[in-house]
């Protein structure tokens, strides 16, 4: 892919005002961060933090399980009595709501629900049962996550297609990589991440193997038990879509709406190993998102994400604090996104944000008729990134 640092392309524009003005424009931004220093160290920007911001606050930890429980029954009875026209209203309340289960147990996951470690297990293990999560597996892939971001090769989360990789594909597998990352339906991929990393315990260590089992057999376990229940109450197999696989397809499309655009963006690279800075992948290749106020009360605050990321052990709760701590200080260098340019954004990442690209970051993948059709290395060249 050539030569010359990662991202090259966009020093230029990102080095100046105007060009972070006129980028933010382009693709769907408030605003596009300064470059962050190489030499600004992770652990200064979290040393910036208050002290309040790693509090542990109970009430307000057993108040998100309760928001989440109580909110996700009162839209299984809104699904309930919902005629046929209304139901995509209902099922996409039912999924917002199922996200929280998800960031409860994110809590639990990173260590900042309760002091008591068991107790976390538990919650996070029980939180993440209904999503079909299996709660080990996934805490296991999701501090790699954070301790490799945008690195090259190694993070767990929306890493980009390499093109050897592409190229090596039988054409079938390089269209449904095309129709499948290529298009607004990569808003549902977490779907197959769901599959493909958490279930296997032959991808995990013999340490870990005895917890990822135990998380597995909470899944199964839920399944065995629930499924039934749903199909008979429900009435068939109408009700167990109609009051499960619909919600849990929207939790899937906030999961991958979420994590896709908290980390990819045109500017924003992947870097291999010896270029990759912490600092920079974790505050200026991390992007605060703003929703409407409920998506964010039913998702309990997941989109305020750069404090997330310069230290996970703020508990959600605590992230809108930290977030106004982080931009008082650090402001400048952060990426902000909000509806309705937000959408722009999401839209772009799913079509355009696809191959690794050393110097312009990401390129696009072919049309499927050309994947179908030849060889299609010298799509490599196109980029509409940019």
């Amino acid at each position: 892919m050539g030569g010359g640092m990662a991202g090259a392309a966009w020093a230029g524009a990102l080095r100046t005002r105007s060009g972070r003005e006129s980028a933010a424009a382009a693709l769907g931004f408030e605003q596009v961060g300064e470059p962050v220093p190489g030499d600004l160290r992770l652990g200064d920007v979290a040393a910036s933090l208050p002290a309040e911001v790693y509090e542990l606050c109970p009430w307000r930890a057993w108040g998100r399980v309760a928001v989440s429980l109580g909110t996700f029954a009162l839209c299984l009875g809104l699904i309930s009595v919902s005629p046929p026209a209304l139901l995509p209203v209902a099922w996409f309340l039912a999924g917002t709501s199922f996200t929280g289960f998800f960031v409860v147990g994110h809590d639990c996951g990173h260590r900042c629900f309760s002091k008591n470690r068991l107790l976390e297990d538990v919650v996070g293990t029980l939180m993440f049962a209904p999503l079909a999560y299996p709660f080990e597996p996934w805490r296991i892939q999701h501090n790699l996550h954070h301790a490799h971001t945008n690195k090259l090769g190694l993070d767990t989360a929306w890493h980009p297609v390499m093109p050897e990789t592409f190229e090596a594909a039988p054409a079938p597998v390089q269209a449904a990589q095309v129709a499948l990352l290529g298009t607004p339906c990569k808003l549902f991929a977490s779907v197959g991440h769901w599959l493909e990393m958490h279930f296997n315990p032959l991808h995990f260590s013999a340490e870990q193997r005895p917890r990822v089992l135990v998380s597995l057999s909470a899944v199964f376990a839920f399944a065995a038990l629930s499924f039934p229940l749903i199909w008979h109450l429900g009435g068939g197999a109408w009700g167990w879509v109609k009051f499960w696989l619909m919600p849990w397809l929207g939790y899937h499309f906030w999961m991958s709406t979420f994590t896709l655009v908290h980390h990819t963006a045109p500017h924003i690279p992947f870097k291999p190993r010896k270029e990759w800075n912490a600092c920079q992948a974790q505050l200026g290749g991390t992007v605060h998102c703003v929703f409407p106020r409920w998506v964010d009360w039913l998702t309990h605050d997941i989109s305020v994400h750069i404090p997330h990321h310069v230290d996970s052990r703020i508990p959600s709760y605590h992230l809108r604090k930290a977030h106004d701590a982080l931009n008082a200080r650090w402001g400048k260098y952060m990426n902000v996104t909000a509806l309705p340019k937000h959408w722009r954004l999401v839209i772009r990442c799913c079509r355009e944000c696809c191959l690794y690209d050393r110097a312009r970051n990401y390129a696009p993948f072919p049309d499927v008729c050309s994947v179908l059709g030849a060889p299609a290395p010298a799509v490599f060249a196109r980029s509409k990134c940019q």
